[in-house]
């Protein structure tokens, strides 16, 4: 049973998360290159927790990350999508993907729909997107979508009060207008 719309891109699937993606899910929270810059490694109970997390956030806020899953295999290869946790510095557009989806155009594809449900089905005025400062690949992404660092610092409740962001972001016209360029 899903609880949320799940939209498709060209070579990605994006559906609520479901317990049977657990499995995949926790492989992904086992490695330890993955998740350093998005919580650090979890163990499969605390993987369960995060699931659940996101499952019970599409029931009580109507949105939260999708499990991305590519077209060709089937195969369970992250999560991304709006995101608002209690405290959180700012409603944001996150993702992970599993090493071997690394690298493949996969992250910005998947954001692209993301950013568009934020905007369209959500209604945000600002989209933006909390990434650890030595986290390259995902400030590159950011940047491909045209959002722009606008905030540093030590923003984040706990346990990761003692992290230093950086929030990139963008609104509404902005991304219409860096939305044109993806597609051009």
């Amino acid at each position: 049973m899903t609880v949320g719309p799940t939209l498709e891109t060209a070579r990605l699937i994006l559906r609520p998360p479901i317990l049977d993606d657990l499995e995949a899910w926790t492989a992904f929270s086992a490695d330890e290159e993955v998740t350093r810059f998005v919580g650090g490694l979890q163990s499969r109970s605390q993987t369960w927790r995060i699931l659940n997390t996101m499952i019970g956030s599409w029931v009580s806020e109507g949105f939260a990350m999708w499990s991305v899953i590519e077209k060709d295999t089937g195969r369970w290869i992250g999560r991304m999508g709006p995101w608002r946790p209690a405290d959180w510095p700012t409603a944001e557009v996150g993702w992970g993907l599993a090493r071997e989806a690394q690298g493949k155009g996969y992250a910005t594809e998947a954001a692209v729909a993301a950013v568009d449900f934020a905007f369209d089905s959500l209604g945000w005025a600002q989209v933006d997107h909390c990434i650890h400062p030595d986290n390259k690949a995902s400030a590159a992404v950011a940047a491909r979508l045209g959002a722009k660092p606008y905030r540093s610092g030590r923003v984040m409740p706990e346990p990761y009060k003692e992290m230093v962001i950086d929030i990139w972001g963008q609104g509404r016209a902005d991304w219409a207008r860096n939305r044109r360029a993806l597609i051009a």
